[in-house]
């Protein structure tokens, strides 16, 4: 046996052969580009936003610790007990209404005290730095002075008080914290709510304390001690390290949705990477099987060429990374106002390592099968591999089953969500088996199928299972590529149903929170002054905490829970509590019987069904809650479905009566007005009347949820986009890869007499009979990516307009036939001559 070349001459036999402009091998430069560039960009983002959470989790919070409680101030033991940890800051958060000259405007009314903030500093416009404003004046968001319709100096009123708009706020430290706001933030001294009349009893208001302390000390054991200290408080505490949980758990979700169509989009391309290096091989199987007649070994012919692939994968790989850097800070400008994201560029090398780290595994995975089928036979093999195409080389599983090892591996390893992250791979490699298993049986009906009378028909029947036919590959390509249009059509469709179809539909103009329960009949008499035939609901409103749930003599206390069992939300923190004598509009019931009117037995409860059976709750189980610290105890009475796309009052536990109507608490009400009439005059006689409660207009509310889903649409496009380009990308790679036994078909088809005009008709039956075929299966498989993409992971409900996905499934159909033709065009330029005096 000959001995092989050095890797030092290997290389320079590659270099030479190799095109410095990559000629042969730019599809490997394209697909690798595609995939390790969205790797890149969503990695460098996330864990950009991430280390800004964690890095100024302090500053975002405003504090080490964060204890909030609903509805009354800390007690001054509870004071004390903070005070032990470090420095303080308190204050209170609720909506309000404020009002000048003939506006009024639903805002967040945020009182704080003088040691606020306690880490970062507020900014206004015009650069000043503050803290908390003097008494009688006020810092505000610059949505708060455009509706008002006022400027800096112009007062304004907040309750029954007259304030001075002192500052434009232009950085709020901790306004991530505070998280979603139902008006724009006006921030007061810390006694103006109470001064204007805000905080009585029963008053829906949160007060917030935050806690600075020594950075050796642990949050996590000072919330533990403190829960501890005061079991029956009813705190929901926050730490540096979970400053803004909503902000977490959006960026890890779409974090992990982006990565996982990174992924896909690499995996996609990596079928079209072995397409091109079969396509390049072929293409220097001259080359090949000279090397060999001069003495070169298999292992030589593996490594030079190898090492070509190797250097276009690492070129390829290299500019998708700068890519990647490169778009960046487009998106962190694009998502600074709802995201802790600073501008300019980001370096994140693990992002980076971890992006070229796939993108070499997927090109060793799907280049080393052809490299490895070429190298093991003779040259005279290689000469004749036109007409007898190279057999598969079982070497190449090795290489394969390595590479596929370790993409596994880092995805696992790096998962935020390993389970996650297995179902992909696992679908990913069901789907790819799927579509392998279509290709054979395609390629086999078609061999059944009887001769067609048409030459044109028969020849493109015959050229789906032909020996060397790229039925397969074909196949894969068309089933990616017209799943991916589907994907991205089932996604955008079901967000816009999400926006657009249901809330708007269902929803009451008005939400109005803490109206006087002695004052309701003069509510509604104002409502119906202004507006006859307006629809009003009123419901009693308190705020409480779930402290122990289950059977009487073995009840679970919430405290001692490790962690809340998924989908039992309701048993987190305080959440909204009401009674009621009747089952409440839009609810039905499932299990148990409800109670009567004036209802004077033992006290109840019925439950929404889905918390129900998250938490294992039942019917004649007891839950305990807290209610401004006093415990009140219930029977489960029945269960409850609800109707939570109504936009009404929602609650998942009402209790009878008896349980809560003792305790201090205000009515809520929504108000539907007849089609058309005008809102402005009501909304000033609701201001002026009652000056102490909120008025928040649904549409400001459905604005700014119509806005976070649109942008969660607009990162799913692009994120779709790219599959989508990946999916055309292989199709390029599957007619590159049947080039060259195209090229030798369509010369002895001419020579035979077939006019090109004959050949492209061929060749559009051919892709044609293929697409159609495979555009239901496309449409089922894209159907049931976007539905786990958007129920799963958004947890949005599945609106998608199907007429839409049909007709963007057609275009696809198009679109791929298009991308065939154009990549047929260069065999019909085959000169009959010169293509056969080289075989």
């Amino acid at each position: 046996m000959a001995d092989s070349l050095p890797l030092s001459a290997a290389w320079r036999i590659a270099r030479r052969d190799l095109n410095a402009r990559f000629r042969g091998l730019r599809l490997l430069l394209v697909c690798l580009f595609l995939g390790t560039g969205a790797l890149a960009a969503i990695g460098t983002l996330t864990g950009a936003i991430e280390r800004e959470l964690a890095d100024r989790g302090q500053v975002l919070l405003g504090g080490d610790l964060e204890v909030e409680v609903w509805q009354r101030d800390l007690l001054p033991e509870e004071k004390t007990a903070l005070a032990e940890y470090g420095r303080i800051s308190g204050g209170t958060r609720l909506q309000a209404m404020a009002s000048a000259g003939g506006n009024a405007a639903p805002v967040e009314l945020k009182a704080v005290d003088e040691a606020w903030p306690l880490y970062g500093r507020l900014t206004l416009e015009g650069g000043r730095t503050a803290g908390a404003p003097a008494p009688g004046e006020a810092w505000l968001a610059q949505g708060a002075l455009d509706r008002l319709g006022i400027a800096v100096g112009d007062r304004f009123r907040v309750g029954t008080v007259e304030l001075v708009a002192a500052g434009v706020i232009a950085d709020e430290p901790d306004r991530l914290s505070e998280g979603f706001q139902l008006g724009p933030t006006v921030i007061v001294a810390e006694d103006l709510p109470r001064a204007a009349g805000l905080l009585a009893p029963g008053a829906m208001y949160q007060s917030k304390y935050r806690v600075a302390f020594s950075p050796d000390r642990d949050p996590e054991a000072v919330e533990e001690a403190l829960e501890a200290r005061f079991p029956e408080a009813g705190f929901d505490f926050r730490t540096r390290d979970r400053a803004s949980p909503g902000a977490d758990r959006f960026v890890g979700r779409m974090g992990e949705f982006l990565t996982l169509v990174g992924l896909a989009a690499l995996v996609i391309a990596g079928i079209g990477i072995g397409g091109g290096v079969t396509s390049y091989l072929d293409a220097r199987r001259a080359s090949i099987a000279t090397l060999k007649v001069l003495g070169a070994t298999s292992r030589d012919i593996a490594r030079i060429y190898a090492l070509q692939v190797g250097a276009a994968a690492v070129v390829g790989s290299g500019l998708g990374l700068l890519a990647g850097l490169l778009v960046t800070p487009l998106l962190s400008a694009a998502l600074q106002d709802l995201l802790p994201v600073r501008g300019g560029f980001v370096l994140a090398p693990g992002a980076l390592l971890l992006a070229a780290g796939y993108g070499l595994l997927v090109a060793l995975v799907f280049a080393a099968p052809p490299l490895l089928r070429a190298r093991r036979f003779p040259a005279m093999a290689l000469m004749r591999a036109r007409v007898a195409p190279l057999a598969h080389d079982t070497a190449a599983l090795r290489w394969v089953a390595a590479g596929l090892a370790g993409i596994v591996a880092l995805v696992l390893l790096t998962s935020r969500d390993p389970l996650l992250a297995a179902m992909f791979l696992a679908g990913a490699a069901a789907t790819l088996g799927a579509l392998a298993l279509l290709g054979r049986a395609i390629a086999r009906l078609a061999a059944r199928l009887p001769r067609p009378a048409s030459p044109l028909l028969r020849n493109a029947i015959a050229n789906l299972h032909r020996p060397g036919s790229s039925t397969g590959a074909l196949v894969t390509a068309l089933g990616f590529g017209l799943s991916a249009f589907v994907l991205l059509a089932g996604i955008q469709t079901a967000i816009g149903g999400n926006i657009d179809r249901r809330v708007p539909q269902q929803a009451p103009d008005y939400f109005v929170l803490d109206i006087p329960r002695d004052r309701a009949a003069q509510f509604e008499t104002l409502v119906e002054s202004e507006h006859p035939g307006a629809a009003i609901r009123m419901v009693p409103a308190l705020r409480g905490s779930v402290l122990a749930y289950g059977p009487r003599d073995s009840m679970i206390r919430v405290a001692d829970l490790e962690e809340i069992p998924d989908g039992a939300w309701g048993l987190r923190g305080e959440r909204g509590l009401t009674y009621a004598d009747r089952v409440p509009p839009g609810n039905t019931l499932v299990e148990g019987e409800w109670w009567g009117p004036m209802w004077a037995g033992e006290p109840l409860v019925s439950v929404d069904e889905e918390l129900a059976e998250a938490a294992g709750i039942a019917v004649g189980d007891y839950i305990t809650v807290g209610v401004l610290g006093v415990e009140r105890t219930a029977r489960v009475a029945n269960l409850r479905r609800i109707d939570w796309e109504s936009m009404g009052f929602n609650y998942v536990f009402v209790f009878s009566p008896n349980v809560l109507q003792d305790a201090p608490h205000n009515l809520a009400a929504t108000i539907e007005l007849p089609p058309g009439a005008p809102a402005a005059a009501l909304l000033q006689r609701l201001v002026r009347a009652f000056p102490s409660s909120s008025v928040i207009e649904v549409g400001q509310v459905l604005s700014q949820a119509r806005t976070i889903l649109g942008q969660v649409g607009i990162a799913t496009f692009a994120a779709a986009s790219v599959a989508v380009l990946a999916g055309l990308a292989v199709l390029i790679g599957a007619i590159a890869a049947a080039r060259a036994a195209r090229t030798y078909d369509t010369v002895i088809l001419r020579v035979l007499g077939a006019s090109r005009r004959q050949v492209l008709a061929m060749q559009l039956v051919e892709y044609g009979l293929l697409a159609l075929a495979l555009a239901i299966v496309a449409f089922a498989l894209g159907s049931a990516l976007a539905w786990l993409v958007v129920t799963r992971l958004f947890e949005f409900d599945w609106l998608p307009d199907w007429g839409a996905m049909l007709a963007v499934l057609g275009a696809g159909v198009v679109v791929v036939i298009a991308f065939a033709l154009a990549g047929s065009l260069p065999l019909l330029r085959a000169k009959p001559a010169r293509a056969l005096r080289a075989l």
